[in-house]
């Protein structure tokens, strides 16, 4: 029996995997469903195994398949880790990144991280796709970026995670209110709140309303505004509030339309990691681009002391050498 099988049917095989289904592997392989479902029958008849119980609404691996993932994924990193050696022959630095960010991250961190990175490394196109964690996650897994920034309770197959940064949140309101710019706030001590929340897709609507209900916040009302900047600009011209990570409004304390108080009483944070394929390495450029948002996003949480009492602002952070 011929048990030689090709990239193209482990990379099918991985997806199916992992979507647990062969329709949605479809789609991410650039694939019909029906090809996909021939690539397995003639995986599993050159294997000798079952390697999908086929049900309705989706597949379900065999204990086979477990096996036979976890190989896949070294095949399919000794490949993309040989060609990613041999391009470090070529004359000049090269190459393509894609990365998936959440508005946290572009509103502040990206841009010194954009500009310094296309300064050292003028010929590299880079990608930035803004999107919110889930849908991020699901691009990652597919293949489609090299690495995305997102909450760290996301969590998918296929995918490798790593801590990124913590950051605290803040109370954001029109400026001109009781309390001062800065001025640490216990929520609990408040009238109730007109609080604006991101929609039920986002994790960090679940801290949020966790956080609430175990504090005893009192909530007036909820208003549901799926958008960063329409956020911000209905709270400066309202009566409502939002609770943001500081890692976004860092430089915005002293804004004359918005007051950003940090919280306490307790305190209110969000961990943030990164996620990348597990079937492929990072390449050094991604590696590299990664370093520096850390870097800056180090730099700006740090911005707000311990206590958060108020912002202060540490040197720059030196460049990361390249990989």
């Amino acid at each position: 029996m011929d048990t030689r099988c090709s990239l193209r049917d482990i990379s099918i095989f991985v997806a199916a995997y992992e979507e647990r289904s062969f329709t949605a592997a479809a789609e991410r392989e650039n694939a019909t469903q029906s090809g996909v479902s021939q690539h397995m029958r003639n995986l599993e008849y050159m294997l000798g195994v079952q390697l999908f119980l086929r049900e309705r609404g989706g597949v379900t691996p065999t204990p086979a398949a477990d096996s036979f993932y976890r190989n896949c994924l070294e095949v399919l990193r000794v490949h993309a880790s040989a060609r990613r050696d041999v391009a470090r022959f070529a004359k000049s630095e090269t190459g393509e990144i894609h990365v998936g960010l959440m508005p946290t991250i572009t509103s502040r961190v990206l841009s010194p991280v954009l500009d310094r990175f296309l300064r050292e490394s003028p010929n590299v196109n880079v990608r930035i796709t803004e999107s919110y964690s889930a849908s991020l996650t699901q691009t990652v897994q597919a293949g489609e970026l090299d690495f995305a920034i997102v909450p760290s309770d996301s969590s998918a197959t296929g995918l490798r995670g790593s801590f990124f940064v913590r950051t605290p949140e803040v109370l954001v309101s029109r400026a001109g209110g009781d309390v001062g710019p800065l001025t640490p706030v216990c929520l609990r001590d408040l009238a109730p709140l007109k609080l604006v929340v991101p929609g039920g897709n986002n994790i960090r609507r679940h801290t949020i309303e966790s956080y609430c209900t175990t504090n005893a916040i009192r909530i007036g009302q909820l208003l549901e505004l799926d958008t960063m900047l329409g956020t911000l600009d209905f709270v400066a011209n309202s009566d409502w509030v939002t609770i943001l990570p500081a890692v976004m409004m860092a430089e915005d304390g002293g804004h004359r339309a918005l007051s950003v108080n940090p919280i306490i009483g307790p305190e209110m944070h969000i961990d943030l990691m990164l996620i990348e394929p597990i079937r492929r390495p990072m390449s050094n450029l991604a590696a590299r681009f990664a370093d520096l948002l850390r870097t800056e996003a180090q730099h700006v949480s740090a911005a707000w002391s311990s206590e958060g009492l108020r912002l202060v602002q540490p040197a720059r952070p030196a460049a990361v050498a390249p990989r």
